[in-house]
């Protein structure tokens, strides 16, 4: 059985994941040690402890009260620390490692994290709630069912206001790690790798307050199939919206993924011929997430954190590249996400890009030029 260590108690440790494992481990029999969660928050002031969480005042003490063998730590801190406090846990003994998206956030980190990895034998896995949904997995069904040649686009649209956290916080620094790496993975999983063919951001502002580059963010994706994708994620909106839409052949197909941990609920409207259903159902993506990979720690196999690495290394690579095209654009700082998204079975990116500037050729790394999901851990050499 394991045990958990949460390393920052921000809104994905605290606010998400510490919720989350506390349901979990009352529905997993036998993967979960009849022990408290522990939470550490580097450079923070401890918080107040709570009936399912012993907080602990350092990494060390946390090692105390934990066997790193048998422990699994969740990595919650902000991108920009993430490779530094990952040394710091590996040093202690802890190797099964559970990071927050993104797995980075540039990529000088990603090879110093994939260095870590591999030189301390580290077993990483990335929360990544939309790899595991319910309404994914429909999608990716539903795309093979159709067989190549049946979608036309895709467009992913990832909306909601973040006026208080961004004003207040620095634990992100681009609206292009907010929303969107959980867009990039699903589209990777869904058409296949891609290269970034356009993309600009926008900064945030509140009266005469200017956050940079945490107002919005789009990218256009072409992937290696031929197929156009598009991500709009708009951080100024006033509603919550995370919607994918495909432009299909005969018709469309728009899924809308859960806004919020209050009403976990996805839907998916199909339209063929002219005729439209809608499901709604049950789609817990963090449960699932968090609960697969501790199955995949606990039986110690291939899936135990390594499954999909690659996904997520290439998912930071073609951040990177849409972050340099955005500070190139000059539409850097105007909104991202004016206007709406091209209609289903229209190409989701013509006509749209304000670049001609081309990325790496689809299929290769930008970090050392071969394909991610052959050897993930070689990128840090």
């Amino acid at each position: 059985m394991l045990y958990t260590l949460i390393v920052g108690l921000g809104r994905s440790g605290l606010g998400l994941h510490v919720p989350v494992l506390s349901r979990a481990r009352s529905h997993v029999p036998g993967t979960f040690a009849d022990h408290p969660i522990v939470g550490v928050d580097p450079g923070n002031t401890p918080r107040a402890e709570r009936r399912d969480l012993l907080i602990a005042a350092s990494l060390r003490r946390a090692r105390d009260l934990l066997d790193p063998a048998r422990t699994v730590v969740h990595l919650c801190t902000p991108p920009a620390v993430r490779a530094e406090v990952l040394r710091e846990v590996a040093a202690l003994g802890f190797s099964r490692i559970l990071m927050e998206k993104p797995l980075a956030g540039d990529l000088a980190t990603l090879r110093c994290v994939l260095r870590l990895a591999r030189e301390q034998q580290l077993c990483l896995s990335v929360v990544a709630p939309w790899l595991h949904s319910t309404l994914t997995r429909r999608l990716v069904q539903l795309v093979g069912d159709r067989g190549p040649g049946a979608v036309r686009s895709v467009s992913v649209t990832q909306h909601k206001p973040r006026f208080r956290r961004s004003l207040s916080t620095s634990s992100h620094t681009s609206a292009f790690d907010v929303e969107a790496p959980h867009a990039v993975g699903l589209l990777l999983r869904l058409l296949g790798d891609a290269q970034v063919r356009g993309a600009r951001g926008a900064d945030l502002r509140v009266g005469t307050t200017t956050v940079p580059d945490m107002g919005g963010a789009h990218l256009e994706l072409l992937h290696t199939g031929g197929i156009r994708s598009e991500v709009l994620s708009d951080l100024s909106a006033p509603v919550r919206q995370r919607r994918i839409v495909l432009g299909m052949e005969d018709g469309s197909v728009v899924g809308h993924y859960a806004v919020g941990q209050d009403d976990d609920f996805a839907q998916l409207e199909i339209t063929r011929d002219g005729h439209t259903t809608r499901e709604v159902f049950r789609d817990d993506s963090l449960t699932a997430c968090l609960t697969h990979a501790y199955r995949g720690y606990a039986e110690g196999g291939d899936e135990a954190g390594g499954g999909d690495l690659g996904l997520h290394v290439r998912t930071v690579e073609l951040l990177a590249e849409a972050k340099r095209l955005a500070a190139r654009s000059p539409a850097g700082g105007a909104s991202p996400v004016g206007g709406t998204s091209p209609a289903a079975g229209t190409s989701a990116a013509a006509g749209m890009s304000p670049l001609a500037g081309t990325s790496p050729a689809a299929g290769t790394s930008p970090v050392s030029g071969t394909h991610p999901r052959k050897e993930a851990l070689s990128h840090g050499r």
